[in-house]
């Protein structure tokens, strides 16, 4: 009789979990603000306001200024337009930037129980560096990918699948974390399941959208865990539990 070795049990997934950046474990949206409003009126575009700004929530700089530029006509190249912006954002977010409390203990939570992290922003490297060493953040977040390090921005998903093979995990096995749709949706595209926490300002509803409008949670629709209150709402601990579920 020949007998046949029982394959040892299947060890259960740690799923790698991947950060959006800005507005997500970062409030730096105000900053993005600024150093936008700053930049087009050194061009002579001025009245940019809050508003328009929230336009381009989960939109990587580059593209945002590939926007703005065709709209108001500048003349100035992209590459110039890029490297003044984050000129500006640099200057305050090493004086001001801050890391939301309930992101920073799920980061942590998640480091402590073995599951890779990275962060995959539409920032530049280097405003993804300074953020993350000013707010104390850089220790825990190592592996860290820029929309200018792929080929295509956010809703594409090339800088999640990219956070991913620097991790060495499959997509599916991975975990977004994000605050905007066009990072919503490159998580779906990445065939990741994704941690949706709309961005709210401060005193305002998530994503800008006035409270009690209608469809203000739609463009979340295919994120498996929705903190619809934003930040506000977020509980480390249960965004924990449904990460290292598999669900």
């Amino acid at each position: 009789m020949t007998s046949r070795a029982t394959p040892p049990p299947r060890a259960p997934r740690t799923p790698a979990v991947l950060f959006d950046l800005d507005g997500t474990l970062v409030d730096s949206e105000p900053h993005y603000y600024e150093a936008g409003r700053l930049t087009l009126e050194r061009y002579g575009v001025t009245g940019f306001t809050w508003e328009r700004h929230l336009r381009f929530l989960g939109i990587g700089t580059r593209e945002t200024l590939e926007i703005l530029r065709r709209e108001h006509g500048i003349d100035a190249p992209v590459d110039e337009l890029v490297a003044v912006k984050n000129r500006h954002y640099l200057e305050l977010v090493r004086t001001s930037a801050k890391a939301f409390p309930g992101m920073r203990e799920f980061a942590e939570r998640l480091l402590a129980a073995g599951h890779p992290v990275a962060v995959a922003s539409g920032s530049s490297r280097a405003a993804i560096d300074a953020v993350l060493e000013a707010t104390g953040l850089g220790p825990l977040l190592t592996v860290r990918v820029s929309a200018e390090e792929v080929g295509r921005g956010k809703p594409e998903p090339d800088v999640f699948l990219e956070a991913a093979r620097r991790l060495g995990v499959a997509p599916a096995d991975c975990v977004v974390v994000e605050d905007a749709a066009p990072g919503v949706e490159a998580a779906r595209r990445a065939g990741m399941r994704c941690i949706a926490v709309p961005y709210a300002p401060e005193g305002g509803a998530p994503g800008g959208v006035p409270d009690g409008v209608p469809g203000g949670t739609a463009p979340f629709a295919s994120a498996g865990l929705l903190f619809a209150g934003g930040q506000r709402e977020f509980d480390a601990e249960a965004a924990y539990a449904w990460a290292a579920s598999g669900n």
